[in-house]
């Protein structure tokens, strides 16, 4: 969304994954001028980071793209673990939970990560963005004003800012020597595939676990007839990945003679990573999901902790390109870098204790910013819920907070500090109950609670800030 006549642009995101894409989103509908450019030439075709946290779907919710991916996705069917053929296990990963008015989407919902990603294009699209797909960043420098980014065609951009967003082996990230500390566990491998198999019902997963040989598992992928394949790998060993190399492992592992791969679709050999950025800012260049930090896939917090990076960097980008104090972007490091090594010991924990079971804390609704400069009495997620306004009419609070805006939600009548602020839009209700203990609660545009105060003053100071 560029000009294509002077290569100038307000943000360059590079990488066209989960996590670039949510930003693309963002910035779009915030009116903000960006590229987004992805090395590979085709979209991603695989299942990979198949599981969307709670959290995430209220922030999906608030982009527009929540719908299609309840639509086609489904909760994790029960898990079915046997020794050979003999039955050992039969349960869930996650407690089954109704909604509730506070938390609408308590469920985690599988679906394959290319179906997200093309639901994201999709919504991209609808704003007149577009990925330039096989566009890859080769080189990159910065002065007080700008970046300048080379691209393989040959191109020049200059950007405002760039985000990477361009994966584990960030050639931002490298290009800017900025450490990524941690481990690569190479004995720990584990073979991931796409496959299409008959002979199994697909209303659980499958695991299978022979002694000497090792795990094998299959999930059945929502909407489609593949299930993902995966198997832990005994050091020293590396399959081929091939259709026989899978069906080998498989055969191996389950004992069945009267079920095999018919098709493999997708393959990754996958390395356990375990590693986080030293920085997620270096001058206007900033660092994002995978490119921030790698996790284990116990837990699935990879794919929507990067998702989450994108929905707090994105209002900032914006607020500071239409004239807020440049300070506020040091506070995506400030906020996004304790979550993420956070959700790197979590996910790290489940790994190594080799357990099914997951909680309350994986679904990331508990995250929360309390202590940091943006966090005024706040810094909690914004809990969804049913209020009435001063006039009686009845309100769902998520539909109020839905948009770029900042929301301002009273208990009294709104002070005119709130329209005496210059360039942000922010949607004043006035309840006819309370939602906190004080008079004033301010909601950021990335859901969570800003500040909460009886304080003219100091919701005018909070506002200066941002």
């Amino acid at each position: 969304m560029g000009s294509d006549t002077d290569n100038r642009t307000d943000v360059l995101v590079v990488g066209a994954g989960p996590t670039g894409l949510t930003l693309a989103i963002d910035l779009a509908r915030r009116g903000v001028g960006f590229r987004i450019v992805e090395k590979a030439p085709r979209p991603f075709d695989g299942s990979k980071g198949k599981g969307l946290q709670p959290r995430t779907l209220e922030v999906f919710d608030d982009l527009g793209v929540v719908d299609p991916l309840l639509e086609t996705g489904t909760v994790y069917p029960p898990l079915r673990v046997r020794i050979g053929r003999v039955p050992v296990y039969r349960g869930r990963m996650h407690k089954l939970k109704d909604p509730t008015p506070a938390v609408p989407y308590p469920m985690v919902i599988m679906n394959p990560q290319w179906r997200t990603e093309a639901v994201l294009r999709e919504r991209l699209a609808e704003f007149g963005g577009t990925v330039e797909q096989g566009d890859e960043l080769v080189g990159l420098r910065q002065d007080e004003d700008g970046v300048s980014a080379v691209l393989g065609t040959g191109e020049t951009v200059r950007a405002g800012y760039l985000v990477a967003a361009d994966g584990g082996r960030s050639f931002v990230r490298k290009t800017l020597e900025v450490g990524f500390a941690g481990a690569t566990r190479d004995e720990e491998r584990m073979l991931v595939g796409d496959v299409r198999i008959d002979g199994l019902d697909r209303a659980h997963i499958h695991v299978w676990v022979r002694p000497g040989k090792g795990m094998v598992a299959l999930f059945p992928m929502a909407g489609t007839d593949t299930f993902q394949f995966m198997a832990q790998l005994r050091p020293g060993v590396t399959p081929e990945l091939t259709l026989s190399g899978f069906r080998k492992v498989f055969a191996e592992r389950s004992m069945l003679r009267d079920v095999q791969i018919g098709e493999l679709l997708w393959a990754s050999l996958y390395r356990v990573n375990i590693r986080m950025a030293e920085r997620y800012r270096v001058g206007r260049v900033f660092l994002a999901g995978d490119a921030a930090h790698v996790h284990s896939p116990a837990g699935g917090q990879g794919l929507n902790t990067g998702v989450q990076d994108a929905y707090n960097l994105g209002w900032k980008l914006a607020r500071v390109l239409s004239g807020a104090p440049e300070a506020l972007l040091d506070t995506y490091e400030e906020e996004r870098l304790p979550v993420a090594a956070h959700a790197l010991g979590l996910s790290t924990a489940l790994h190594d204790k080799k357990t099914y079971k997951r909680d309350e804390e994986t679904q990331q609704l508990l995250l929360s910013y309390r202590g940091g400069s943006l966090a005024r009495r706040g810094g909690d997620r914004a809990p969804d819920g049913r209020r009435h306004l001063a006039d009686g009419t009845p309100v769902r609070l998520f539909d109020l907070f839905r948009g770029p805006h900042f929301t301002l939600l009273s208990s009294g009548p709104v002070p005119a500090v709130v329209a005496d602020v210059p360039g942000r839009e922010i949607h004043a209700h006035e309840l006819a109950e309370p939602y906190g203990d004080e008079t004033y609660v301010l909601v950021r545009p990335d859901g969570y609670i800003g500040l909460a105060t009886s304080s003219v003053e100091e919701l005018a100071a909070y506002l200066a800030m941002v």
